[in-house]
This record gives C-alpha cells, structure tokens and sequence, in this order.
C-alpha cells in the first residue's frame, strides 16, 4: 500500500512527540510533522487550510462547523485542556472578587479563544457575572494590531471596543488602562511582577480542583481535524489519526510515570501525578467522545449562548463518525 504524504501541524507536547519521534505510526500515512505555535496553526488551518491533519481550536472549530464551511472534519484527540482559573488577570488593586469585574474593561487578544469562552462560562456558572457586564477591549497581548482569525458577529449587548492604535493588553494592563485581561497566555507584566497585577483567584490550582469535584468538568482547548477534501477519498483516515494520537498519549504517560528519572525539568512531578489520578482518575486526560460528553456540551452551549455559534452545533457534528467507537479485543 502507498502510503500518503500528509503534513501533520500540532504543537510540541509530550503528548505528540511520539509522532515526531516516529515511535509512534498513523496507520497509512507517511507524515510530515510541523511543531508550531497554536497562534500560528490557527491563524494558517482557519484562514488557508494549509495543513492535512492539524490542531484545531475548538472555539473556531465550532464557529466554522456552525456556519457550514469548515474545512476540517474533527478527530477527538484533545491535544490541549486547561483550566481556566489561571487565565484571569486583574488589577489587584481594583479587583478583589469575580463580582468586581461587573462594569470594568477587560482585555482579550480574540473574544472567540476557546480559553476565553471557558473563562466566560466560569465567571458567568459560577459567580453570575455575564459577558454582557463587561466592557471588552480586543487587541494584541504583546504585540499591537492583533485581528479575530476568523470574523465573529456578535450580539448587539456584547460590547467590544479595540485597543488604541500602537497598545498592548499587557501594557494597558501595567499602566491600568484595563482593569483584567483574560487569555491563554501569561502577560509579561504578570511575568515581570508588575505592582497590583495579579490573578483573579489567588490560588488557582485549588480553585480548579474545587471546581472539578463539583463538575466533573476538565475544560477542551484543542481537537484535530483532517482535510475534509482527503476524508472524502480516505474515510479511514479520522479513525487512524485517533488511534495514532491515543497510542502517543500513552508513550508521553508512560514516560511520565517512570520514576527512575524524571521526564520533567520540574520538581514533584510524581507527588502531582499522583494528586491529579487521586482526584480526576487514572485516565485524567481523556481522549474521545464518550468520556467527554459533558465537557463538549457544556462547551457548545456556552459557545452559542456568548453568541458565538450561529447556532447551537450538536456534539455529533464535531466528529467523524469513524472516531465515535474502536474495536475491542
């Protein structure tokens, strides 16, 4: 069998680097890996389709799935989960609870972020405080002039202003200009230990646990998808992309569990893993739809309830049918 020359674009994670290693295989398939930012993958999958298997946002994922024009059709490997806890940053000195937010202007680099949907329907499940409380201010973190990937309308009552000509969230931040920014990445000013910037929950690790137990819910950033033109020739294809990407997260937990070592440049990597299976279970990064139900219709309801998704998409449209079962032995 000929296998296909495929370009494979994800980011370099424990969890993928088996493909790239070549340890790990998709069935049929002769790859070209490409280890690349999330900003980049996005912003190049979205507006070109560039790539044959990718690393989708899920947000984005979702807004194209619900218009009807998607070029990708998705595979439930979640390469990127997160809770968002870590992603709210205030002005501390303006700032002391969630319902303070209520009125202010907060930043964000794109209002359609997955992390930023998440952070949204934390604020909003949790505390009562909605997106339509808040003043929002669009533009690049720490560079200026950053635009949505894809165009979003959004309700007339979300109102969102841009980020003067030349500004950057991080800065504005700094200089108290907004009073929080929510985002997948850390502000630098948060990095350099700016005065009165902080995060909104002091101990967010504690937080997300609290939130877990009482959830069950461990937030989706990140699908694949494969080009929907090569689907359309190869139907093997999601189901051999899954495989490949569960049999990596296997190799990257394997790797992670033994002890003799450390994989990790990083202390106490065994007392977390063993906190983390304690609370969420062995299989605490879960890949497929039957486990992550919940999550996915939880996700897809906040999407369209922030206005994001013309309509609300159903989790059966996300995925290739291939990918919602596997053989047992």
């Amino acid at each position: 069998m000929t296998k296909l020359h495929l370009s494979v674009a994800v980011g370099d994670y424990d969890r993928t680097r088996a493909l790239g290693d070549g340890s790990v295989h998709i069935d049929g398939v002769e790859p070209v890996i490409m280890n690349l930012s999330p900003e980049e993958i996005f912003f190049r999958a979205f507006r070109f389709a560039e790539f044959d298997i990718s690393e989708l946002s899920l947000s984005s994922f979702t807004v194209k799935t619900a218009a009807g024009d998607c070029p990708y059709v998705g595979v439930p490997a979640f390469l990127s989960r997160a809770f968002r806890h870590t992603s709210i940053y205030v002005r501390t000195d303006r700032i002391k609870a969630p319902a303070d937010l209520k009125g202010k202007r907060v930043g964000v680099a794109e209002y359609q972020l997955t992390a930023n949907v998440w952070a949204r329907a934390l604020l909003e499940d949790e505390f009562g405080v909605r997106p339509t409380d808040l003043q929002w201010v669009r533009g690049g973190l720490e560079e200026p002039g950053r635009l949505e990937k894809i165009p979003v309308a959004l309700p007339a009552d979300v109102h969102v202003e841009e980020a003067p000509a030349g500004a950057t969230l991080s800065k504005m931040l700094a200089q108290g200009a907004i009073d929080a920014f929510i985002g997948p990445r850390i502000p630098s000013c948060f990095q350099r230990g700016e005065p009165y910037v902080g995060w909104l929950f002091p101990d967010p690790a504690a937080a997300a646990a609290d939130y877990f137990t009482r959830t069950g819910v461990f937030p989706i950033m990140h699908i694949v998808g494969v080009r929907r033109a090569l689907v359309e020739r190869h139907a093997w294809l999601p189901a051999a992309a899954l495989k490949a990407f569960e049999e990596a997260k296997a190799v990257a937990l394997g790797r992670l569990s033994d002890t003799s070592a450390t994989k990790v440049t990083l202390p106490f990597v065994e007392e977390q893993l063993k906190r983390t299976r304690d609370l969420m279970g062995v299989d605490f990064w879960s890949y497929g739809v039957a486990g992550n139900r919940k999550v996915l219709e939880a996700f897809l309801h906040h999407h369209h309830a922030q206005g994001l998704s013309a309509r609300k998409v159903a989790v059966e449209e996300l995925f290739h049918p291939t990918t919602f079962e596997a053989f047992k032995l």
